[in-house]
């Protein structure tokens, strides 16, 4: 489904992804995984757009995206969750959901996917008249996803859910995440709890200083010596 190969990203001097290549099978949970700094975010905003790479190419469905503007790309199927939420504060529940069904021209598939959304994360039901600024931040969290998932996307870009979170809800938002794929969307997930993205996801990669470094089977890189030392505080 989706495809990175050989990309490259600079912020100014600094040259934050060098050179990855990876891919994202359709129906899978595939996590990047690697410590602060490592270019994960960096990978997500490239994908969906708001970085251009100065080299490489990625493909979603055998479509070319490299330079494609960010709202074209939700327009092809990717949504983005990103890092801190970054939810419309000002605006309610029922709006930010809105908000994430704004290319879409079918009503009455609107209407049944914001009830899809409501029977996935029942709080928001109950808060969907509250301004989104005044929840808690694990309904926040789920408020992003729900925004993610009213464009309709054959995949969802999650970064970092759990931050912020405690054990208790992280677990939650975990299971739901597995729930959303069982349902049909892939997911690339970025999660420092390396330990956590391991135990959902099909596939993984490990990322170091803007380069992939290690890639296999999800349980594999959890039973591997250096990721349980680097990663998983074994």
């Amino acid at each position: 489904m989706l495809a990175i190969e050989d990309v490259h990203v600079y912020y100014g001097a600094i040259h934050a992804l060098q050179g990855i290549s990876f891919q994202v099978n359709q129906g899978e949970i595939v996590t990047l995984i690697g410590s602060n700094g490592a270019g994960k975010s960096t990978s997500l905003k490239t994908i969906s757009g708001l970085l251009r790479p100065k080299q490489g190419k990625i493909r979603f469905n055998g479509e070319e995206l490299t330079g494609m503007p960010a709202q074209k790309i939700v327009g092809r199927g990717i949504s983005q969750v990103p890092e801190g939420r970054r939810i419309f504060a000002n605006m309610t529940v029922s709006e930010n959901l809105d908000m994430g069904a704004y290319l879409r021209k079918d009503k009455p598939e609107i209407k049944k996917d914001l009830e899809r959304i409501f029977a996935i994360f029942p709080r928001l039901r109950e808060r969907k008249g509250q301004v989104a600024g005044t929840l808690s931040g694990g309904e926040q969290q789920m408020l992003a996803m729900g925004r993610a998932l009213m464009s309709k996307p054959q995949l969802m870009l999650l970064d970092e859910p759990s931050m912020g979170l405690s054990p208790l809800l992280v677990k939650q938002i975990f299971d739901i995440i597995k729930d959303i794929n069982a349902q049909g969307t892939t997911i690339l997930l970025v999660e420092q709890n390396a330990r956590m993205a391991l135990s959902v996801a099909t596939r993984a990669y490990v990322l170091e200083t803007g380069k992939i470094t290690l890639g296999g089977m999800a349980q594999e890189l959890a039973a591997s010596e250096d990721v349980r030392k680097a990663y998983l505080g074994a």
